[in-house]
């Protein structure tokens, strides 16, 4: 049986860690770690069969431990992932926009080389990357426009110094342009998509990002156009935020399942 190790007891982590523990995921949670002592002992307290609760994030790969699942932030993944590594486990990122970073890119991957070890990024909130993959040599132009709630887009860093006032936008708003490198690191908990397309296509400054605050909305929806000498790509995800945490989608939540039962599973594997 996989052994799990869960760093992050939060909106996400706590699915993962229930998924597991309905058996929905072959696996066993061993061990879990959260900033916070008392999410984790919330978390702890909801489960049938109870991980132990450690010290400190690195603890949680000096037990035997298959893979280390991060569903905590971007710094968390900067602090422990090349411990993770080293101690010679897998790794899965949720918080994928820690990687648009060159330089902890480059310190985790080769890590996983020197290690012999690998880092499994989920789909997440959104669809099409096997197809962006496929054609990342092709691609020209790579564009998402996410469109979320005013709600779900409050905490970010963008807002500190910007004359943006969330609670008052009535229609549509455009309020952020530029590259996913800038998204990324304005808006760290909102847009991980971009993450996600920049590393699977043509990179960080090349893709294009368009944050729409929308009052009337209850989706969050990505709209994904990408063209090159292939031809174009378009997708359009809608999806429904968590109702544990609306800057989160509850596709996101679905794929880090999914994502973790394809590695738990000696079965049929579809896709990639």
């Amino acid at each position: 049986m996989t052994r799990i190790g869960l760093l992050g007891c939060g909106a996400i982590g706590t699915q993962i860690a229930i998924a597991i523990d309905s058996g929905k995921i072959p696996a066993t949670l061993t061990h879990v770690y959260d900033d916070s002592k008392e999410a984790s002992a919330i978390l702890v307290e909801k489960l049938k069969n109870k991980p132990e609760i450690v010290e400190n994030p690195h603890l949680l790969s000096s037990h035997p431990v298959n893979i280390v699942v991060e569903a905590a932030s971007q710094d968390a993944v900067r602090d422990v992932g090349l411990s993770i590594l080293q101690n010679k486990r897998d790794f899965m990122i949720m918080s994928v926009g820690a990687l648009l970073d060159e330089s902890i890119y480059e310190i985790l991957s080769d890590a996983c080389r020197d290690f012999k070890k690998t880092i499994l990024l989920p789909s997440g909130a959104i669809a099409g990357l096997d197809g962006i993959k496929s054609i990342k040599g092709e691609l020209n132009s790579v564009s998402i426009t996410t469109t979320k709630h005013p709600r779900s887009l409050r905490g970010a860093k963008f807002f500190e110094n910007s004359e943006i006032n969330l609670d008052l936008i009535e229609i549509p708003e455009t309020v952020f342009e530029g590259s996913a490198k800038e998204a990324v690191s304005l808006f760290p908990a909102n847009i991980n998509v971009a993450a996600l397309i920049s590393l699977s296509g043509i990179g960080s400054e090349k893709t294009r990002v368009k944050i729409v605050a929308d009052p009337n909305t209850d989706k969050n929806t990505h709209h994904i156009e990408a063209s090159g000498n292939f031809g174009t790509m378009t997708f359009i995800i809608e999806n429904f935020p968590d109702p544990a945490n609306p800057k989160t989608s509850r596709l996101a939540i679905l794929s880090a399942i999914e994502t973790l039962k394809k590695y738990c599973s000696d079965d049929i594997q579809i896709g990639t």
